[in-house]
C-alpha cells in the first residue's frame, strides 16, 4: 500500500494514457495502424521513465519529449504519450528545473513547427492548434514553478521555525546557567570555607551568607522565569547586588563608570547585567583573587563592560560561561574577550551596541 501511495500519480497518469491510446485505437476501426508495435514500445518506455522522475525530474522530461518526437510522426493512430510530456514537464518545473523546462518547450514547440514545414501533404497543426499547445506547455511550467516557490517558502518558513526555537532553547541555557551558575558558586565556595573554619564566630558567618546567596538565587531564578515571559528583565542597576552577594566570599568588588550613566534598551542592560554576574562567578570560582573592578564605560553608541580581578590570571577553564557570555554579546552585534592582563590577573571585556 505504501508503494501504491508513493507512485499514485505516475500509475494515474499511466493509466491515462494507456487507456487513451487504447480507445483510439478501438476507435480507428478496421483500418490498420502504422507501426503500432513501435508506438507501444514508445507508450511504455515514456510511462516508465515517470517512474523516476524524483530522481531525475529533467531527464525524464526529455526522455518522454523524444519519446513524443518519435511516436506521433511515426505512428497512426495517434495515442496519448504527450500526456506523459506534460505531466513529466510540470513535474521538472516544480522540481526547481523551471530553465530546463522551459528550454524543452521550446524545443518541442521549434521541432513541432519544423515538422509542420516539412511536411509534403500539408499541416496537420493549424495556427490555433499551435498556439494553443504552446499555451498549454507554458502553463504547465508556470504551475510547477509556482509549487516550487510555494514549496520552498515552506522550508524556509520551517527552517526559521526551527532556527527560532534553537535560539529560544540557547537563551533559556544562558539565563539559567547565569542565574543559578553564580550564586552555587558563592554557595560552594562558603560551604567550603565553612567545612575548614575552626571558628564557630566565621563559620557562622559562611553559613549566613550562603542563606543569603541561596535566597538570592531564588529570587533570580523567579526573576528569570518572569523574563521568559517577557517581563523582570535584569538591569545595570542591580550591579551593586551583585557586587554585594560576590563580597560576601571573600572578594572586594569596586565598581566604576565611565561616561554620563543613563537608561539603554533592556536587552543591553540585560546582556551586561548577565556578563558581569558570570565574570565576578568565574573569579569567585578561579581565580584566587581578592579584588575585582568592574568597569562601566558609556559611549555614545555602545557600552563597554570590562571585569579585572587580581588573582592568578592564566588561561580560562573551559565551560559554558564565557561562550555564553560570548554568544549574548554576539546577538548584539557587539563583541567579547577573555583572557590575562599583563599585569597579572584576568579581564573580561564586552563591548555591546547601543542602536
Amino acid at each position: 500500500m505504501s508503494w501504491l501511495r508513493r507512485y499514485a500519480a505516475e500509475l494515474a497518469v499511466t493509466v491515462a494514457v494507456v487507456a487513451g491510446s487504447l480507445a483510439t485505437i478501438l476507435d480507428n476501426g478496421a483500418e490498420p495502424g502504422r507501426h503500432v508495435g513501435i508506438g507501444w514500445v514508445l507508450t511504455v518506455l515514456a510511462c516508465a521513465a515517470l517512474f523516476f522522475r524524483r530522481r531525475h525530474p529533467l531527464g525524464v522530461a526529455a526522455l518522454t519529449l523524444v519519446c513524443c518526437a518519435l511516436y506521433y510522426p511515426l505512428t497512426d493512430p495517434d495515442g496519448h504519450v504527450l500526456l506523459a510530456f506534460a505531466y513529466a514537464l510540470y513535474n521538472a518545473a516544480a522540481a526547481g528545473r523551471i530553465r530546463g523546462a522551459a528550454l524543452l518547450v521550446v524545443a518541442a514547440m521549434a521541432g513541432v513547427a519544423a515538422g509542420e514545414i516539412s511536411l509534403p501533404t500539408g499541416r496537420n497543426v493549424d495556427n490555433f492548434a499551435f498556439f494553443l499547445m504552446t499555451g498549454w506547455f507554458a502553463a504547465l511550467v508556470a504551475g510547477g514553478a509556482v509549487a516550487h516557490y510555494r514549496a520552498e517558502a515552506e522550508r524556509t518558513k520551517e527552517a526559521e521555525a526551527r532556527a527560532r526555537a534553537t535560539g529560544e532553547r540557547l537563551r533559556i541555557a544562558r539565563e539559567l546557567h547565569d542565574v543559578l551558575g553564580h550564586h552555587l558558586a558563592l554557595i560552594n565556595v562558603q560551604a567550603g570555607a565553612a567545612l575548614h573554619r575552626r571558628d564557630p564566630g566565621q563559620a557562622e558567618e559562611a553559613l549566613a551568607a550562603i542563606k543569603d546567596a541561596s535566597k538570592t538565587a531564588l529570587q533570580e531564578l523567579r526573576a528569570t522565569l518572569g523574563m521568559l515571559r517577557e517581563t523582570g528583565l535584569p538591569s545595570l542597576s542591580r550591579i551593586a547586588e551583585l557586587a554585594e552577594s560576590a563580597g560576601a566570599s571573600g572578594l572586594t568588588v569596586r565598581t566604576e563608570i565611565d561616561g554620563a550613566a543613563r537608561d539603554l534598551p533592556p536587552d543591553v542592560e540585560h546582556a551586561a547585567f548577565r556578563v558581569v554576574q558570570e565574570a565576578l562567578t568565574n573569579v569567585a570560582k578561579h581565580a584566587g583573587a581578592k579584588t575585582v573592578v568592574v568597569r562601566l564605560g558609556y559611549g555614545a553608541d555602545e557600552l563597554t563592560v570590562a571585569v579585572d580581578d587580581d588573582g592568578h590570571g592564566g588561561a580560562a577553564p573551559a565551560g559554558n560561561g564565557i561562550r555564553g557570555m560570548a554568544e549574548r554579546a554576539r546577538a548584539l552585534g557587539g563583541e567579547l574577550t577573555a583572557a590575562p592582563r599583563e599585569g597579572g590577573g584576568y579581564r573580561v571585556r564586552a563591548r555591546l551596541p547601543v542602536r
